[in-house]
């Protein structure tokens, strides 16, 4: 087997013999010096930096944005102003309260096909449907329960 030299960074580094068996016991540290107290990580010197640099970078965007800048004008867009969001138009349908839920969904899918209703909008109220039906699926296991339990006293 060939004597692999080290690299210049690696000159006069020895590795640390190995515990018995393999593992650091309790409170023993692989690298008793550790990091120096007061040095940053990397993570730490970047945002230090962006603390230190950032408002004048900042300041330079703006100013491209201000100068024509279209990449630089979306970039402080998104940053000042929320993503809009699609909003459903207000709508009025027949919908039968007291209808079974399966009926009611009916409704809705009949609404869609006649133009009254949108699809993002169905699909919201059929979501909205089948809450309610396990939402009453457990008040009615949960009587189920209370009436059985009765029974057995």
């Amino acid at each position: 087997m060939t004597d692999v030299s080290q690299p210049e960074w690696m000159k006069g580094f020895v590795p640390a013999p190995a515990p018995p068996g393999g593992r650091w016991q309790k409170g023993q540290s692989g690298n008793p010096a550790g990091r120096p107290k007061g040095s940053l990580s990397k993570r730490d010197k970047i945002a230090q930096t962006l603390n230190d640099d950032g408002p004048e970078v900042a300041r330079v965007i703006v100013d491209a944005a201000l100068a024509g800048d279209i990449q630089a004008a979306g970039l402080v867009l998104s940053r000042v102003l929320p993503p809009m969001r699609a909003q459903a138009e207000r709508v009025q349908f027949d919908l039968s309260p007291e209808a079974p839920l399966s009926d009611q969904a009916q409704e809705i899918l009949q609404a869609v096909s006649e133009g009254k209703l949108d699809a993002d909008t169905a699909r919201i109220l059929i979501g909205c449907i089948q809450s309610v039906a396990g939402i009453r699926a457990v008040e009615e296991l949960e009587q189920r329960i209370i009436t059985l339990e009765a029974k057995q006293i």
